[in-house]
C-alpha cells in the first residue's frame, strides 16, 4: 500500500485499525518528499527527525490506551504564516527570515489539541500577497501552483500530506487547489481561529482547507471550527457541527445556480468549455440547474475588494516598509502605495456596498441550495514569476461565504481543471454536501502526478 496516496479519513482508520502506524504513515510521507521535493519546493521547513518523534510519540499513546483525539496521529502542513511553536515562521519574507513564534496560533493549538501534528511549515507568497515563493505545480514544473498558499497546494497534490492549511484574501485557496488537481475549501468568514495568522486584511482574512477530498476538508474542518475569544471576527455560532467522519450525503438532486460572474471573459476558451460540461452533467444527474446573472452592483465587486485589501494591508505593512527599507518586494510596496491612496470615505463606502451585496447574495440564495461557477481562469499559467488571476475567486471571498474546489478534468497541457461550489453563508455543511454530491456525479480522479 503507497501510505502517501491516503486521504486524511483513510489515514486516520487505517491507524485507528492498527493496519499501520503514525510512523510507518509519515514515513511514506518524508520519503515521498524526499524523491520529489528537489523539484517541487513546498516546504519552507521540515525536520523529519522532529516529525518522527511526534508520530512516535502518537503510537505511543495509542498503543498505551490513553486518550487519543479525533485526528490522531496524522501529519498536517501548515503555511509560514501561521504561527508555529519552536518553528521558524518567517511569511515568505527576509524580514522574518530567523522569526520563531513562542506561542502557535489557534488552528495550530486545535490541531494538537485534537492530536494531529505539524508535518511542516509550507511555502508562502510574501505576507500571502503577490510576491512568488519557490514552490513549483506538481504536475509541470514549469508552471505556478498558485497563490498565496502555493505549498500547501502543491504538498497535498504531491502526496507530503493528506492535508494542510493555507489562508485565502482574494483566491489564495481555491485557485492554487484548482491549479494543483486537490480540494480547496474556504469557510464561512470566522468559521476558523485567525488568531496568530500574519493578516494582509482583516476584512477579508480566511483560514482554508487542503485536502484529498471534500469528506476530508469538511471533516477536519469541523475539527478547527469553533468560537476564538481571540479573533474578534470569530463566530459565536458553529455551523460545521453537522459534520463527522460518514458526511450525510445530499438527499436529492440540488437546486443550482450556474453563474458565469462578471469576469467570465477573463476565462480561457478550455475553462469556458469544461464548466459548460460540467453544468450539462449535473443537470444529467439530476440536478435542477439555471444560468443566473448576479445583480448590477457585483460588477464592482472586485474593485470594491482591492478598497477593502489595500487600505487595510497599507494600515498593517506601511510601519514595516517604513522599519525594513529595501526589504519589502515590489508588490508589496505597490499595495502600500495603493492603499495609502484610500481615503477614510472610499473606505467605508466600499465597506458598506460589500454589506448590501451580502443582502442581495442572500436573496439569491432562497431559491438555490448552492451556486456553481469556474474556480480559476483556467490550467495554470506557465510561469513561475506570478501566482495567476484569482478573480473567479474574489467575489465570494468578498462575500464571506463556503466555497469548495474539486478537480474535475485535465486541460491540453495535462494540468487540472476544477469546478467551484458556493454555499450560503454560515452554512457550509451543505455547500460541503452539495459540493460532494456534485463531485460524485462528475465522477473524475485527477490521480497523482509523477505516478
Amino acid at each position: 500500500m503507497d501510505l502517501y496516496k491516503l486521504g486524511l479519513l483513510d489515514a486516520l482508520k487505517g491507524i485507528r485499525d492498527r493496519k499501520f502506524s503514525s510512523e510507518d504513515l509519515t514515513r511514506a510521507c518524508l520519503a515521498r518528499t524526499e524523491s520529489l521535493e528537489g523539484k517541487i519546493k513546498a516546504w519552507a521547513w521540515l525536520d523529519p527527525e522532529f516529525t518522527l518523534q511526534c508520530a512516535r510519540e502518537a503510537d505511543r499513546l495509542l498503543a498505551g490506551g490513553l486518550p487519543t483525539g479525533r485526528l490522531h496521529g496524522i501529519p498536517i502542513g501548515i503555511k509560514d504564516i501561521i504561527s508555529t511553536k519552536g518553528m521558524p515562521t518567517s511569511m515568505g519574507s527576509p524580514i522574518y527570515s530567523e522569526h520563531v513564534p513562542s506561542q502557535s496560533a489557534t488552528v495550530v493549538q486545535h490541531l494538537q489539541a485534537a492530536g494531529a501534528f505539524v508535518m511542516g511549515k509550507t511555502v508562502t507568497t510574501e505576507f500571502a500577497w503577490r510576491q512568488p515563493g519557490k514552490t513549483h505545480n506538481p504536475w509541470d514544473f514549469g508552471h505556478t501552483p498558485g497563490g498565496s498558499s502555493s505549498g500547501s497546494a502543491a504538498a497535498v497534490a504531491a502526496g507530503y500530506v493528506p492535508a494542510a492549511f493555507g489562508t485565502q484574501t482574494i483566491g489564495s485557496v481555491i485557485r492554487p487547489a484548482a491549479y494543483c488537481g486537490v480540494v480547496g475549501y474556504k469557510p464561512s468568514y470566522g468559521l476558523i481561529s485567525r488568531a496568530g495568522v500574519h493578516p494582509l486584511s482583516t476584512t477579508l482574512d480566511h483560514v482554508g482547507i487542503f485536502a484529498r477530498s471534500i469528506e476530508d476538508a469538511a471533516y477536519l474542518a469541523s475539527c478547527m471550527a469553533g468560537y476564538d475569544s481571540c479573533d474578534p471576527d470569530s463566530l459565536l455560532v458553529n455551523p460545521m457541527q453537522t459534520c463527522s467522519e460518514d458526511a450525510a450525503e445530499w438527499e436529492q438532486p440540488p437546486r443550482l445556480a450556474a453563474i458565469k460572474t462578471p469576469v467570465w471573459d477573463l476565462a480561457g476558451d478550455v475553462q469556458k468549455a469544461m464548466f459548460k460540461k460540467n453544468v450539462e452533467q449535473l443537470a444529467e444527474a439530476g440536478a435542477v440547474v439555471h444560468w443566473v446573472e448576479l445583480p448590477k452592483s457585483f460588477d464592482n465587486a472586485l474593485d470594491v475588494l482591492r478598497t477593502i485589501l489595500f487600505a487595510e494591508g497599507a494600515q498593517i505593512y506601511a510601519p514595516l516598509q517604513e522599519q525594513y527599507p529595501g526589504k519589502t518586494s515590489k508588490p508589496l510596496d505597490l499595495l502600500i502605495e495603493n492603499g495609502l491612496k484610500v481615503s477614510a470615505v472610499q473606505y467605508l463606502e466600499a465597506l458598506k456596498a460589500a454589506e448590501d451585496m451580502r443582502v442581495q447574495l442572500e436573496n439569491i440564495f432562497v431559491g438555490f441550495d448552492g451556486v456553481v461557477t469556474p474556480p480559476a481562469t483556467g490550467e495554470a499559467p506557465k510561469t513561475l514569476i506570478d501566482t495567476g488571476d484569482p478573480s473567479f475567486c474574489g467575489i465570494w471571498t468578498l462575500m464571506g461565504v463556503p466555497s469548495v474546489s474539486f478537480p474535475v478534468g485535465h486541460g491540453p497541457n495535462g494540468l487540472p481543471l476544477g469546478l467551484q461550489v458556493i454555499g450560503p453563508y454560515l452554512n457550509d455543511s451543505k455547500a460541503l454536501k452539495v459540493a460532494a454530491w456534485c463531485n460524485r456525479q462528475i465522477g473524475f480522479n485527477v490521480g497523482f502526478p509523477l505516478d
